[in-house]
């Protein structure tokens, strides 16, 4: 499977994602191949029509699409997390109307938590479900979200009357009346990420039934601990896309520096060169292995949280940093657009960021680490 999806990279992603990501054009023929695999229903269960691979192949996947361009990782992330919320804590209703069509891709998923005023500190949370007879209104605005545009349902956390914080179930499928108060208030143009979808969306009095609530009533104030548990895999994924885009870094920098030559020789026999390499691909390697790690845990049934977060960490950082001393062994090439490194370099501080800020993980590993010292 990961051999086919290399031959996919290779022959179709890398030669043509500059006419799609310079323009910031969604690209819809790379897409339909990644539906044409079955990586809509990745995770998702045998039983709903998904493969149901496990969190280690499923890194492989992440990690060998990023190494093409990254943006098509993020296709398929927020999508999962909705299925993922969907099958773990859902209804058996709410499973046997959503997955089977989430899995083979006709119907696509997003993930909404975080608003313009709330990311990681939940408590800023502002988007509100106020009961209306049977049904729920919606209102609020919802930030960073990815298939904003072309999802069809949305797992949207809002707050409830008593305050708590659910998870809803938005099917966001035009009706015969329209969207029913959903909108794509804006845009969101960004340094790199580019290609996919990362819109606002606005909720403004749009109604819900009963039954959208997560889990049926035994979801009511759970929305915020169901989503932790998810980005769980979120931010394995995130890891896998740091080694993903690394690897494109050094493997960018290994080819340059055999062909370029300066003083009668390749730059990768000047030491200063091959001390940069050897780096390079020793922090690639820990990388890859913290990655492979938390997703044999996940796998295993283990807690993961701690090597998850670290995973994230190292391997984002990690991206960073290899996508910058690529550059550097380019030259003022790696500056232009004729090269793939400036692409990787506006691309690789989004996971410094995404899913929970590198600052944020070093809070969260902290806290974890104290309270397993206490257990």
């Amino acid at each position: 499977m990961i051999d086919t999806l290399r031959e996919f990279v290779d022959r179709d992603v890398l030669p043509n994602v500059a006419e799609f990501e310079l323009v910031d054009a969604y690209p819809e023929a790379m897409v339909d191949q990644l539906r044409a695999f079955g990586l809509f229903g990745a995770t998702i269960g045998e039983g709903h029509g998904g493969l149901g691979l496990d969190a280690s192949t499923y890194a492989r996947v992440i990690e060998e699409l990023s190494r093409g361009w990254m943006s098509l990782a993020g296709v398929i992330n927020s999508h999962l997390i909705c299925a993922q919320l969907i099958e773990r804590f859902g209804t058996d209703e709410q499973r046997a109307a959503w997955l089977p069509s989430m899995a083979s891709g006709e119907l696509r998923g997003c993930f909404s938590l975080s608003e313009p005023d709330s990311g990681s500190d939940a408590a800023a949370l502002r988007c509100r479900a106020k009961k209306d007879g049977d049904e729920l209104v919606i209102n609020g605005t919802k930030m960073w979200v990815t298939n904003g545009e072309r999802a069809g349902i949305v797992a949207l956390l809002a707050r409830t009357s008593d305050d708590a914080i659910s998870c809803f179930l938005v099917d966001k499928q035009p009706g015969p009346e329209g969207d029913g108060g959903i909108s794509i208030s804006r845009h969101i143009d960004k340094l790199g990420y580019r290609g996919l979808e990362t819109v606002e969306m606005s909720y403004a009095d749009h109604r819900l039934s009963a039954d959208s609530l997560l889990g049926g009533e035994e979801g009511l104030g759970q929305g915020f601990r169901w989503a932790l548990s998810a980005l769980e895999l979120g931010r394995i994924n995130v890891a896998a896309r740091g080694v993903g885009v690394a690897q494109a870094a050094f493997d960018a920098a290994m080819a340059y520096a055999q062909e370029r030559e300066t003083f009668g020789r390749p730059i990768a026999q000047h030491q200063a060169i091959g001390f940069k390499l050897a780096e390079m691909a020793t922090k690639l390697h820990a990388a890859r292995l913290m990655v492979t790690d938390a997703a044999r845990r996940v796998d295993a049934g283990e807690r993961a949280d701690v090597e998850a977060g670290m995973a994230k960490l190292f391997a984002s950082e990690t991206a960073a940093e290899l996508a910058l001393e690529s550059m550097r062994i380019h030259g003022g090439n790696g500056f232009t657009t004729e090269y793939p490194v400036e692409r990787l370099y506006r691309d690789a501080p989004l996971m410094i960021i995404g899913e929970g800020t590198s600052e944020i993980q070093k809070m969260v590993i902290s806290r974890a680490l104290l309270a397993r010292a206490k257990e």
